[in-house]
Formats: C-alpha cells, sequence, structure tokens
C-alpha cells in the first residue's frame, strides 16, 4: 500500500516537473522570437534610412540650352533685282526691239532693248551734226577776207572736204555701233551655247558655230574702228590743210571769228545733247547677270514694272528676318543653314551683314495662329558656291534660315 503511495507521489513529481520544462522551453522559444523580430525591425528601419539619405532633397530639372535661331528668309541675287526701264517721256516710251530671252545671261553695257524713239533721235543727232557743219563752213566764209575769188573756191573745197568727212564719219559710225551690238549679241549666244554644250544638249558643230560668229563678229569690229581711225585722221587732216591754205589767202577778223566760235560751240552742245538722247534710246544691261522676267514686249508701251527684271545670280543671298527680340544673339560670320522644301538638302550659308533699321514683319508661315505684326530686322547671309548655284532659280523664294549663335 505504501508502495503505491510512494510510486504516487513520484509519478506526480515526474508530470510536475515536465510541465515546468515544457513552460520553460515555450519562454525561451517566445524570448528568441522576439529578439528575432526586433532585429528585423532595426535592419530594415536602418536600411530605408540609408536608402532616403541617398536621395536628394530637392530634384534638378536641366534646361536645355538654345543654340540656334530661327527666321524666315527670301532669295535675292547679289545687289537684289534690278529693274531695267527707261527714261519716261511725256506721251510715254514704246519698245521697238527686245534683244533678249528670259533665263539669256547677259553682259555689262550689253543692249537689253531698243525704244521705237531710236529712229527720231538719230534724224535729230545727224541734223545737229549738219548744224556744225553749217557753221563751220560760216567760219570758213568769215576767214574769206579780201580776196573773194580765192578765198571763195578755197571755202567751198573746206565745206566739200567736210561735209564729205562728216558724212563718211556718222556713217561709219552708226556701221560701228551697230557692229558692237552684233558682237555682244554673238558673245550672248556663244556663252549660251556653250553652256548648253556643256551640259550636254547640243554637239559641238553647233557650239563652235557660235564661237565663229563671235570671231567673225569681232574681226569686223576691228575693221570698222580701224575704218573710223582712218576716215577721222584724213577728215582732220585734209580740212587742215585746206584751212591753212586759207589763212595764207584771207585776211581775218578776229570779232567776226569769234561770234562764229561761240555758235559752233552752242552746235556742239547741242550734239552732245542729241547724242545722248540717241543712248538713251539703247537701254543697256547695269551689270553682268541673268534675265529673269521680260515685262514690256515689241510695240507696247513700257509699263510700271519697266522692260525686264535683272540679277547677278553668279552670287546669291538670303535675306533673313530675324525678331529684333533675338537681333542681338546675332553675329557676323555666323553658320546659317537654309531650309525648303524645294531642296533635297540644307544649303549653306555666313552672316555677312545685320541690317540697321526695324521692320514690320513681311514673310509670314502657314500658321493662322501666328503674330503678323512681328517687328523685325534684316540679316544678308552669303550663300557658298554651291548654293548659289543651287538657289540661282529660285529667286524671291521664301525660305526658313536657322542661324547658328
Amino acid at each position: 500500500m505504501q508502495n503505491h503511495k510512494r510510486q504516487g507521489s513520484l509519478s506526480s513529481q515526474f508530470i510536475l516537473r515536465l510541465a515546468i520544462a515544457k513552460r520553460s522551453a515555450g519562454i525561451a522559444i517566445a524570448m528568441l522570437a522576439s529578439l528575432s523580430m526586433a532585429s528585423i525591425s532595426v535592419f530594415i528601419v536602418l536600411k530605408f534610412r540609408d536608402i532616403d539619405n541617398q536621395k536628394p532633397a530637392n530634384p534638378v530639372v536641366a534646361v536645355p540650352e538654345i543654340k540656334t535661331v530661327t527666321a524666315l528668309g527670301r532669295i535675292e541675287p547679289e545687289g537684289e533685282v534690278i529693274k531695267l526701264s527707261a527714261a519716261m517721256s511725256g506721251e510715254g516710251s514704246r519698245v521697238e526691239k527686245i534683244l533678249v530671252k528670259e533665263g539669256d545671261m547677259v553682259k555689262t553695257g550689253q543692249v537689253i532693248a531698243i525704244l521705237d524713239n531710236s529712229d527720231r533721235l538719230q534724224a535729230e543727232l545727224t541734223e545737229a551734226k549738219a548744224e556744225v557743219n553749217i557753221i563751220k563752213a560760216k567760219i570758213a566764209q568769215i576767214q574769206a577776207g579780201a580776196k573773194p575769188g580765192e578765198i571763195t573756191a578755197q571755202k567751198a573745197i573746206i565745206d566739200r572736204l567736210a561735209a564729205e568727212s562728216q558724212g563718211d564719219i556718222d556713217t561709219q559710225k552708226v556701221t560701228l555701233e551697230k557692229l558692237q551690238s552684233e558682237l555682244l549679241n554673238a558673245e550672248a549666244e556663244n556663252h549660251r551655247y556653250q553652256e548648253l554644250y556643256t551640259a550636254g544638249a547640243i554637239s559641238a558643230s553647233q557650239r563652235d558655230s557660235k564661237n565663229l560668229n563671235v570671231e567673225t563678229a569681232k574681226k569686223s569690229l576691228q575693221a570698222a574702228q580701224s575704218q573710223l581711225k582712218k576716215l577721222e585722221l584724213s577728215s582732220q587732216q585734209k580740212i587742215k590743210e585746206a584751212s591753212a591754205t586759207l589763212n595764207q589767202i584771207s585776211e581775218v577778223r578776229k570779232v567776226d571769228v569769234q561770234a562764229a566760235i561761240a555758235e559752233l560751240n552752242r552746235a556742239d552742245a547741242v550734239v552732245k545733247k542729241a547724242t545722248i538722247n540717241l543712248q538713251k534710246a539703247y537701254v543697256k544691261s547695269p551689270q553682268n547677270g541673268q534675265v529673269f522676267e521680260i515685262y514690256t514686249h515689241p510695240g507696247e508701251l513700257i509699263s510700271n514694272n519697266g522692260i525686264a527684271d535683272i540679277g547677278k545670280t553668279s552670287q546669291m543671298y538670303v535675306v533673313a528676318e530675324v525678331y529684333e527680340s533675338d537681333i542681338t544673339k546675332i553675329i557676323q560670320g555666323k553658320q546659317v543653314r537654309i531650309v525648303s522644301d524645294t531642296f533635297s538638302q540644307e544649303l549653306q550659308g555666313k552672316v555677312e551683314r545685320i541690317g540697321l533699321q526695324v521692320r514690320k514683319q513681311n514673310l509670314t508661315n502657314t500658321d493662322p495662329s501666328s503674330n503678323i505684326d512681328n517687328r523685325i530686322i534684316k540679316v544678308h547671309i552669303r550663300l557658298n558656291k554651291a548654293a548659289s548655284h543651287q538657289a540661282a532659280k529660285f529667286t524671291n523664294m521664301q525660305v526658313k534660315a536657322i542661324i547658328s549663335l
């Protein structure tokens, strides 16, 4: 019985110790778990604090640097487009002949057109020269002096020589002017055929024929010039000899001679004026260039647009309209790119000159919301050789200029 109680007591103690051991193990496990969670929490807090410390407090936004100024512009030849016209008379001036075609290359001094008053002006010049001859004859008459027979005979000789010589000289000068005009036309035609030959549009024989025409015209002109000099020298010499003979046989009154010389000076002035008027009937090119457009044709009165437009297309420019707010950024010599749908690639140029006047904007883009009342300053951009060649056929075309800063 006692053994049974002792065994029961031992069993109770064992159970109690086992329970205490299990409870202690649970507490230990719980403590370990708590420590682990605390360690993880501390690690996470420290990690995120490091990440926060690495982030910039105030992020900086980069502003792109402006490196170009863009402006609308138009293509122009060097020296702008020149309108050829003539002095307007009271009843208007009418064109008789046009000696060029659109697209022709012309040279300085080349005759472009002849007005219908050229014949009348030529007649006036001839009449003025005849008056000079009459006065010269009068001078000779004054110089007759006291021997009427001999003096009259000698005067007649002088008059005849002067008239014949002057007539020959006048005729030769007209021929010379005609040959000069023919040479200019032949040279222009030869230049055009040379370009056609270079482009492969014509044969060498066709080109050579025009070159031969130039050489023939030069020889004819040289021969005419030589003949004119001979006529003038011969005329001067003959009249000089005849006048010397007259002086020998006549008694000359100085007062009469002075009066006649005054008349002669007046007549010479009339000749000079008539010569200038006749020259105005021949409209000439003031420079080398190309004919853009012909406005007045043979038989028509000269219009308000003049006779023709020409320009020096060997060097082309773009005149850009830069807003006055951007003009201080533009520097002479800076590179410029020219853009247009017409060109397959950009044209290149440099800023050559910056205008000195603020103007109202003339060029506008297709954006209906754009401000067309902007104030601009013109910037002249010189295109390089290749760009000039491309732009030569597009005078006044609107383009976009991108100017480097």
